[in-house]
């Protein structure tokens, strides 16, 4: 939930701050290198008869914090969905979350800034989506090869032609 909701968003802030019923809540941690992530989801059912909101399933508070070297970052985000609590957990919640993140860092982030496609030019008849098969095109081929870092791989492929020729040409569909 973000200001585009501002009634919505502020029921849930409301009722996190002072809950009506009891929360149900869960947390996972991570460690990764000497960064600690906490990730801790509240959900209620207590808003879907007040918000005028189709499917109102459940309202949840996330709040995700990361230690490294010392330095403690906080922050909270509200969320709504349309499962209800016997359908989602919390516990699932987080899990359905970090599968959305992991779509959105391995896949839409990559377009958005490594390919830079929301700065292309290319407007006009069937090229914006020519121009989308050939960059998932390249994406698809780079994470068969077990490519991780993409940008690092598309700066060297720009710097050897040949690489990227057998690239291309090794694939077997």
């Amino acid at each position: 939930m973000k200001g585009n909701q501002p009634l919505l968003l502020e029921g849930a802030k409301l009722l996190f701050e002072e809950p009506i019923s009891k929360l149900t809540g869960a947390r996972q941690q991570s460690w990764h290198g000497d960064r600690h992530e906490v990730r801790e989801l509240a959900v209620s059912s207590d808003l879907n008869a007040w918000a005028d909101w189709p499917y109102l399933g459940q309202v949840g508070q996330l709040t995700y914090s990361c230690e490294c070297k010392g330095k403690v970052s906080r922050e909270t985000s509200y969320l709504i969905t349309s499962l209800r609590p016997q359908e989602a957990s919390p516990a699932k919640l987080l899990r359905l979350m970090r599968g959305h993140w992991g779509i959105e860092n391995r896949l839409h982030w990559v377009r958005d800034v490594t390919f830079d496609e929301d700065r292309s030019q290319v407007r006009r008849g069937s090229g914006p989506q020519a121009m989308a098969a050939l960059r998932n095109t390249a994406l698809g081929l780079l994470r068969l090869k077990g490519v991780c870092n993409v940008a690092a791989a598309q700066r060297s492929l720009a710097w050897h032609a040949r690489r990227a020729i057998a690239l291309v040409t090794s694939w077997r569909g």
